[in-house]
């Protein structure tokens, strides 16, 4: 296809057609009513004229009869620039005045009429004029009347006004369109080739922003949005895939190794039976692991979002607080909890909890205070609270806390800290949490607890079209 045939195919240049099409008529109806709206102005002004000139007549007529209305007539017609006049007998013969032919039967109805005349010396009638026709005693008649040159004049020079506009903006018209239909065809061809590009290959590449903020911008920011959204799934799924192959190879290892170390050196049931037991906990550990991969993935993708309900996030802090409560005991910890009634919420009422499960069984590992007699007491406490249009979900602890610089990095996978590395984990708890987040239009905050950690958990509390990112 050749560069014009694309120009005229653009939806800018129809679209500028379209405009045309629109303007033209409403020009069209514009010069339309100005010209009609002259014309019936110049006829009233010939109307008012000759009921003058009628007017005087009469007077004429009335103070000398026919005579002086004749005399008056040839008077007023041998003026220059003068109006129409005729007086005529009862058989049409012309007495007086400067109208030399009419049409037939024209002076034989009285009254206002447009007709075609001839003045004298004139051969044929090619002139038009408003006339008023009178019926005078002794079967006279007389013809007053004003010529329509002025008016047909008009007529032409708006018709020429009309058909000079139009050929102008059709001219403008068809080159703003093509210069519109370029600038936008080049938008489109550059957008074009970057989306070649990234379907080539290239994912780092982006629709290019010409910085007018128009809808073309407005288009392309959305899908660089979207395609950086695309990459850091893509990056994500890499990083999964990276961290399943450094982190998981350690344990699988660990179980071939147990599992031939009992082939190989079990001399009695019992130590089999042992070394079972180590395999079986072994393989759980990886369940566990590749489960939350699992769920963290479902999150991620939106997948979850088919499976929620309208329940109370109120009720899912108790019951996940009364799981822990016997562990918390256990280890001489004080869970507190604090959560009001009534905190409804729009969700996964499963995901939510394993996410806050999640968050309450870190601060029971690692929230320990640290320090000598000074040390505050061991607490986890779990609160719930609604802030605006949102449902904050809190756990916080005593122990040290995370760094600042740290708290950013920690809600990515298999992310482990230096103080963590001794105690058993994955790296995924505070990853599933923050995905979980996410899914319900959320986020997932870490702040200073003064001392010890505060993870919030804050899900949007609207339902549906509603949701949105709560920052």
């Amino acid at each position: 296809m050749t560069a014009l045939g694309k120009l005229l195919r653009t939806t800018a240049f129809k679209l500028s057609l379209a405009y045309l099409v629109m303007f033209a008529i409403g020009a069209g109806f514009v010069l339309g009513s100005v010209g009609l709206n002259v014309r019936n102005l110049i006829d009233q002004q010939t109307a008012q004229t000759i009921d003058a000139e009628i007017t005087g007549l009469a007077e004429q007529y009335g103070q000398g009869g026919i005579r002086r209305l004749v005399d008056a007539v040839e008077r007023r017609a041998s003026r220059p620039g003068a109006s129409l006049y005729l007086v005529t007998t009862f058989a049409g013969e012309r007495v007086a005045g400067n109208v030399a032919q009419l049409p037939t039967g024209v002076l034989d109805t009285p009254g206002a009429i447009e007709t075609a005349y001839a003045h004298v010396g004139e051969q044929t009638a090619g002139s038009r004029a408003l006339a008023r026709i009178f019926l005078l005693p002794g079967g006279f008649r007389l013809l007053v009347g004003r010529d329509l040159a002025e008016r047909e004049t008009l007529a032409r020079v708006l018709v020429r006004a009309l058909v000079t506009s139009l050929v102008a903006l059709t001219l403008l018209a068809t080159i703003g369109g093509l210069f519109v239909a370029r600038r936008v065809l080049r938008r489109v061809d550059a957008m074009t080739a970057s989306a070649q590009s990234i379907m080539g290959g290239d994912l780092a590449r982006r629709l290019p922003l010409a910085g007018s903020n128009d809808e073309l911008d407005r288009l392309a920011g959305n899908l660089n949005a979207m395609l950086d959204r695309i990459d850091d799934l893509m990056a994500g799924m890499r990083e999964v895939s990276d961290n399943i192959a450094h982190d998981l190879r350690t344990p699988l290892t660990r179980l071939r190794n147990g599992a031939e170390e009992a082939l190989r050196s079990s001399a009695s049931p019992d130590e089999t039976r042992a070394a079972l037991e180590k395999i079986i906990e072994e393989s759980d550990g990886l369940i566990r692991v590749f489960n939350a991969l699992l769920m963290i993935a479902r999150a991620e993708a939106g997948t979850e979002r088919q499976g929620m309900e309208d329940f109370d996030a109120a009720l899912v802090a108790r019951d996940v607080a009364e799981l822990y409560e016997p562990l918390a005991e256990e280890q001489g910890v004080s869970l507190v909890l604090d959560v009001p009634e009534g905190l409804r919420v729009t969700g996964n009422r499963e995901l939510v909890g394993q996410a806050l499960a999640n968050l309450v069984d870190n601060a029971l590992k690692y929230g320990e205070p640290v320090g000598g007699t000074g040390a505050p007491a061991a607490e986890v406490r779990v609160a719930a609270r609604r802030a605006g249009d949102a449902i904050d979900i809190e756990v916080s602890d005593r122990g040290p806390g995370i760094a600042l610089a740290d708290r950013a990095r920690v809600l990515e996978r298999f992310v482990r800290l230096e103080g963590a590395r001794s105690r058993p984990g994955s790296g995924l708890g505070l990853s599933l949490a923050a995905a979980v987040a996410r899914l319900h239009r959320g986020v997932l905050r870490l702040e200073d607890n003064a001392p010890g950690l505060r993870v919030i958990m804050a899900l949007d509390a609207r339902p549906g079209p509603d949701f949105k990112i709560i920052e």
